[in-house]
């Protein structure tokens, strides 16, 4: 099975700027999941991760956890965000 590493964002935020109004949008992830890749792909991710969330809304990203042996499935700058369920299902 080939899974995708989805990244659960938060709602946008408007950025101030120090001389006019909100401009832009800059939006954070709240969680790290992981979810099989949807039937005849290798990049998209299924409609639902590992833990049973929605894909609709999630970003994919461009890591691959069979690309990185050794590694952890997810991006490591994102260990402090990771789904705690995902993360179990990974394991094993």
């Amino acid at each position: 099975m080939t899974e995708i590493v989805v990244y659960e964002l938060d709602r946008p935020a408007a950025t101030r700027s120090t001389t006019g109004p909100a401009s832009g949008a800059e939006r954070h992830v709240r969680k790290v999941h992981a979810a099989p890749a949807a039937p005849g792909s290798h990049t998209a991710a299924g409609p639902r991760t590992l833990c049973g969330k929605d894909t609709f809304a999630m970003e994919t990203t461009g890591w691959k956890p069979s690309e990185h042996p050794g590694a952890p499935w997810y991006p490591e700058e994102y260990a402090s965000v990771v789904c705690p369920d995902c993360d179990a299902v990974m394991e094993t």
